[in-house]
């Protein structure tokens, strides 16, 4: 195992923060992967693996690490398009597939979005802010306050129809009901794999990065729901690596990451990191490895204070997601069905 994909015990001084501590024998991380897989599946009596395509680098990468280990013949693709996601994102997750050669189906959740109410939801929220939203608007979330080191809150970002981008600020009651709703997406999608994957009697992959897992950033019973994580170890900037050294296509290669869940276009860290995904790499390895803040804002070009606050930040998101780690909490163990609850 690489000493990047496991927490450090003891700092190590020598080993400079730079991007060469995400150094990865990616030939030999394919065929650990692909082992794990197998083995995975053979103990959970599945013929195969279903997961969403989404055409980003982590579903990619791990649809490639699926086919990779089990053959296409094993892997059932899915294309999940609703109304507010970029028609870029299923072209990609096709032609990631196309060149993979598994099989990959289309299934349109808007349909089944707007029947449960996760548009009218979300718009009855924006409309406290801005009464003229209708359909025709687009809108996001935007993270505010971190990026400079200070105290977070979100603004609502809308624009009209050939109009500027207006904004304001999110009140706590609006903020939740919007994030409420859009987090129907990612559960309806995850229904869909499971559809999938009970006809099939297959297993279903979840796609996060280390980056993602270790923060939070994922619905519970939603893309944080699967049978499977096979990159969840990695930090985003290996799962790049690997994406290159799986051959996929340059667009998945060098493709920013992106929330794909509102109108308006949306980055990662705009919506809840506060750095861009190579610094927050590098800020979180830092972390699992007690190295001081000092050295963090040299190798960020930040002050020492500003280092010290994303270490703060990294504790904080491990402290406010812990609830979407945690299992159903049972009054005492049932041991003979999980005896790891056992005490």
């Amino acid at each position: 195992m690489s000493a990047t994909t496991q927490a450090a015990t003891a700092p190590n001084p020598a080993v400079l923060l730079t991007p060469a501590v995400f150094a990865l024998d990616c030939a030999a991380e394919v065929e650990r992967i692909g082992q794990h897989l197998r083995t995975s599946l053979a103990a959970m009596r599945k013929r195969g693996v279903v997961l969403g395509l989404s055409g980003g680098v982590d579903s990619s990468v791990c649809a490639a690490l699926a086919v990779h280990a089990l053959g296409p013949e094993k892997v059932q693709g899915l294309l999940m398009p609703e109304q507010d996601s970029s028609p870029d994102s299923a072209d990609l997750g096709a032609a990631v597939a196309t060149q993979l050669g598994l099989r990959c189906a289309t299934e349109n959740i808007a349909p089944t979005l707007a029947a449960i109410g996760c548009y009218r939801w979300r718009d009855d929220a924006i409309r406290t802010l801005f009464p003229d939203y209708d359909d025709a608007w687009k809108s996001k979330i935007a993270i505010a306050g971190g990026s400079a080191g200070k105290v977070h809150f979100f603004d609502l970002v809308v624009q009209a129809p050939n109009g500027p981008e207006q904004r304001a600020r999110l009140p706590l009651r609006e903020y939740l009901q919007i994030v409420a709703a859009t987090s129907f997406k990612q559960r309806i999608r995850k229904t869909v794999e499971y559809f999938h994957a009970d006809r099939l009697n297959y297993a279903v992959l979840g796609t996060p990065n280390r980056l993602e897992y270790d923060q939070g950033f994922f619905v519970k019973n939603g893309d944080g729901a699967a049978d499977i994580k096979p990159i969840a170890h990695l930090y985003k900037t290996q799962v790049y690596a690997l994406a290159r050294h799986l051959g996929l296509p340059a667009a998945v290669c060098h493709a920013a990451p992106t929330t794909d869940t509102y109108s308006l276009p949306q980055g990662q860290d705009e919506f809840y990191f506060t750095l861009p995904h190579a610094h927050m790499d590098l800020a979180l390895w830092a972390h699992n490895h007690r190295r001081p803040a000092a050295e963090l804002a040299a190798a960020l070009g930040l002050s020492e204070e500003r280092a010290a606050g994303i270490y703060t930040e990294i504790e904080a998101k491990r402290r406010g997601t812990r609830y979407l780690h945690l299992r159903p909490q049972l009054v005492e163990a049932v041991a003979e069905v999980c005896p790891e609850d056992a005490p």
